[in-house]
């Protein structure tokens, strides 16, 4: 059964959208998904139904700016003020505090891709405890130095144009480089999946397709750069099960290389179960990829090896 409800932002004004998938019978676990940029929570149904067959409940919400979560047109790809990163956040804990509210003695998994990646990333620093996976999935690693440029030249667009300002440069800056090893490709997208029905949905569909406002390249940057922060990751709990997983061809993590930097910080911060899986080939949504219905397979099973409360 799908069952859509909203709930107050922290933001204090948007209503956020939010999906649970619940399964037939008992409900053994419980999967939240922080879903990525320029996106929304219903593409991950296809998954949700898969877990729901396995007893799992799903949730997730469209964060702030995305799918529904917006009041108009102006808000996609805007996320609050003075700081939306903190905002998005506490959307996030909202939702699992609803869910562990309706399902309080059963094992909560956390998933989050690409920007939702990071999200979890900087989640389960602050709010780990009580989780019995985490699941980073899309992820990568930038310099420091980059993200502050990034920061300050959203600043700088922010004083001279408003905060809802769509910079194309900095877009371009952010995402220029993704398609660069698929030319000649049939679309600027490619970089997300082999699966052209899957690109062909995607690009046609407004609420992928927008541009962010330097307000939300902004948090996102401080997003990457808080995960990022050693001081931050010595918070996640030591005894919180982490998988980090990823396509070899994902420009994101660079291709796999910027996916096991993040493992082996997170083995080199003491956590004690810590995996990491990288499939060969694969862009950048796995589960939308060709072979997703191994990925889904692969998925299960580590959070079956993990059932805790």
């Amino acid at each position: 059964m799908k069952n859509e409800f909203y709930y107050l932002s922290a933001d204090q004004k948007t209503r956020i959208h939010a999906i649970e998938w619940i399964p037939q019978g008992d409900i053994r676990a419980v999967l939240q998904i922080c879903h990525g940029m320029c996106e929304f929570i219903g593409r991950y149904e296809e998954f949700a139904h898969f877990l729901c067959e396995q007893g799992y409940l799903v949730t997730g919400n469209d964060h702030l700016g995305h799918g529904a979560s917006i009041t108009d047109e102006e808000d996609r790809g805007y996320f609050a003020e003075p700081d939306g990163n903190a905002c998005v956040l506490a959307d996030i804990h909202t939702l699992r505090t609803l869910t562990q509210e309706k399902y309080p003695h059963v094992p909560y998994f956390l998933l989050g891709h690409s920007m939702g990646s990071f999200l979890a990333r900087q989640y389960i620093c602050r709010h780990g405890a009580g989780l019995s996976g985490a699941i980073i999935m899309g992820t990568g690693s930038q310099p420091g130095m980059i993200l502050n440029l990034g920061i300050f030249l959203c600043r700088l667009s922010a004083l001279f144009h408003g905060s809802r300002y769509r910079s194309h440069f900095i877009n371009n800056l952010a995402f220029g480089g993704y398609n660069k090893k698929f030319e000649p490709a049939r679309t600027p997208s490619d970089w997300l999946t082999k699966d052209e029905a899957i690109i062909d949905s995607y690009i046609s569909n407004p609420s992928c397709t927008f541009i962010f406002t330097v307000n939300a390249y902004q948090s996102m940057f401080r997003s990457i750069r808080s995960a990022q922060d050693g001081s931050q990751i010595a918070r996640i709990p030591k005894d919180l099960p982490i998988l980090v997983v990823s396509g070899t061809d994902d420009p994101v993590g660079n291709f796999g290389r910027g996916v096991r930097q993040v493992y082996d910080a997170y083995r080199s911060a003491g956590i004690q179960d810590v995996s990491i899986s990288l499939y060969d080939g694969d862009r950048h949504e796995i589960l939308n990829e060709t072979d997703r219905e191994q990925v889904y397979q692969d998925l299960l099973a580590w959070m079956e090896g993990r059932q805790k409360i």
